[in-house]
């Protein structure tokens, strides 16, 4: 194992992740808000586009995120008429989340305003390069959700 740089905060690779990252997210933030979305509804939409009818907990197990996280979002989304909660025919203690017209009509907009984002993310940046991109950050990504700063 190599040994963690000893640069100030502002200097280390997490920083500069941190940086990219914030970056990246107020981009994303731009380019949905001129479709009346908010940052993390895309994945939301995304997700029911290619499957549409799961519940609360298989999104938030899909999307990584908590479920109370879900609920807020799906609040927000259901009153801005984009998708439904609807009881689940077969089980009426479970709850279904549906798009609507209106929801399944911003695929469109969504996915040209993220090819617009990743175009711009990805400039200057080969193929090859965009490759070892995408590998080095699954690997970041599974370092970080691996345990607990705690328990190292």
């Amino acid at each position: 194992m190599r040994s963690v740089s000893k640069n100030p905060i502002g200097e280390t690779t997490g920083y500069l992740l941190a940086r990219a990252c914030k970056a990246h997210r107020g981009r994303v933030g731009a380019a949905l808000g001129e479709i009346g979305l908010h940052v993390g509804q895309e994945m939301v939409l995304s997700r029911l586009w290619r499957q549409d009818g799961l519940t609360p907990s298989e999104l938030a197990g899909a999307l990584g995120v908590e479920p109370p996280t879900v609920t807020n979002m799906l609040s927000r989304m259901q009153k801005a008429g984009l998708l439904e909660r609807c009881r689940d025919p077969e089980d009426a203690r479970c709850t279904r989340v549906v798009l609507t017209q209106k929801g399944r009509e911003l695929r469109g907009p969504v996915e040209r305003r993220w090819a617009t984002v990743e175009e711009r993310t990805l400039a200057g940046i080969t193929a090859e390069e965009e490759a070892l991109l995408r590998r080095l950050l699954a690997r970041v990504q599974s370092n970080l959700t691996r345990g607990s700063v705690a328990e190292e």
